[in-house]
């Protein structure tokens, strides 16, 4: 057999390899974060006032273990984008754990962040036991796509979401065949041990062309809503570290705010994941004006604080709700208009075009595609500069 060919048998069997790793992990994660969520919301009260006391448990953990992956997101882009550097499979037990507490004390918080670094860890953890020949960079692609689509399942979204966000204006397509293989095997491996997938078919109205204005200004809207988020993150990330430069400082004083925002606003309406706005606003249930802007604000700012995570759910959230008004004011179907809002902030946020119109076809079937194109691409296209990965790359 040629060096080629025994190269590509490689990438195939790591592929397959990757795949049944990270669904298997995810699923774990992935349920016993369902039960958290419940255990939060039916102990809300008893829970939310030991939310800074769980971050110092958090900074401690990784003070005294993590150092080495303190950088997290950071870490998978450097080595996705080619920078020779290991991801120690310490970070596995960390980001799981961490993230439970965050949950578990009223966080608001997502999962993608964990489920991209479990796979990317993994990864690299696979690469080191049998498969040094493979260059990191395509492995931890691999591993972004297993992991997210594991959680989500959501493979061809997870894979076209791997070889776009590392470089903005630069697709890895070589690396899309396997990064399919290991999101496939992730999502079915995943599926078959019973962890649920999320969705959502809808209904779509005949387009009127009258109403063609209105959809321009909702992608428009979109889209700024993304960089609101992005901008809001990296400015909250900043001025925190900078007035409160002690981490186990910053994460008592930000956390013990938190907990008279998260208690007060609702009593827990913008904790967790926000899959309950998300819900609301898909099936016509009561969603306030203010919905929206709150979860971006309070999602900003415990991920500022050093709460553990990710930004990708709430982004849900944040567009499927901001959706919701937005129909209500302009006319249109609120359940079309919230499921383009799910897809279009994370989009924008992301600086991903590919990936959110795929969410929404594996989310909310084919028949929203039409819509879907356009309306996400201009969202994309009114993000140039904000992201909410401050190791992404612009090619333009």
């Amino acid at each position: 057999m040629t060096n080629k060919g025994k190269q590509i048998l490689q990438l195939l069997l790591f592929s397959v390899l990757m795949g049944l790793v990270a669904g298997l992990v995810t699923t774990f994660f992935g349920k016993i974060l369902l039960e958290i969520g419940q255990i939060r919301s039916d102990y809300f009260d008893y829970l939310v006032p030991f939310l800074a006391l769980a971050g110092l448990v958090i900074v401690f953990v990784y003070q005294k273990w993590g150092r080495e992956v303190q950088a997290g997101m950071g870490l998978v882009f450097k080595a996705g984008q080619g920078e020779d550097n290991h991801i120690s499979p310490v970070l596995v037990p960390l980001i799981i754990c961490t993230t439970w507490l965050s949950h578990l004390f009223g966080a608001s918080v997502g999962r993608e962040g964990v489920a991209v670094q479990l796979g990317a860890s993994l990864s690299h953890w696979l690469q080191k036991h049998g498969f040094s020949d493979l260059s990191k960079d395509m492995v931890t692609k691999m591993g972004m796509a297993a992991g997210f689509a594991g959680l989500f399942q959501t493979p061809l979204a997870a894979s076209f979401f791997a070889i776009e966000v590392l470089i903005v204006g630069q697709y890895a397509w070589r690396n899309l065949v396997y990064c399919l293989i290991a999101a496939f095997t992730a999502s079915t491996t995943s599926h078959l041990l019973g962890l649920e997938k999320f969705t959502h078919v809808i209904s779509i109205p005949s387009f009127q062309f009258l109403d063609s204005f209105k959809w321009i200004l909702i992608a428009l809207c979109f889209g700024i809503i993304g960089n609101l988020f992005a901008w809001f993150l990296e400015q909250a990330k900043k001025h925190s570290t900078r007035w409160l430069p002690n981490p186990y400082l910053k994460i008592t004083v930000m956390g013990l705010g938190l907990t008279v925002l998260l208690y007060f606003f609702h009593h827990g309406r913008y904790s967790g994941l926000g899959t309950n706005l998300i819900e609301a606003s898909l099936v016509g249930e009561p969603v306030f004006a203010y919905d929206w802007l709150l979860k971006l604000l309070l999602t900003c700012l415990c991920l500022a604080a050093g709460f553990q995570g990710g930004e990708v759910t709430p982004l849900f959230a944040i567009g499927a709700s901001s959706g919701a008004v937005l129909a209500g004011l302009l006319g249109l179907p609120v359940e079309l208009v919230a499921a383009l809002g799910y897809c279009a902030v994370f989009g924008s946020a992301t600086n991903t075009l590919l990936a959110p119109i795929l969410i929404g076809y594996e989310v909310f079937g084919w028949n929203i595609i039409p819509y879907a194109i356009p309306v996400l691409a201009l969202a994309y296209l009114v993000n140039r500069k904000q992201t909410i990965y401050g190791q992404q790359i612009r090619k333009f």
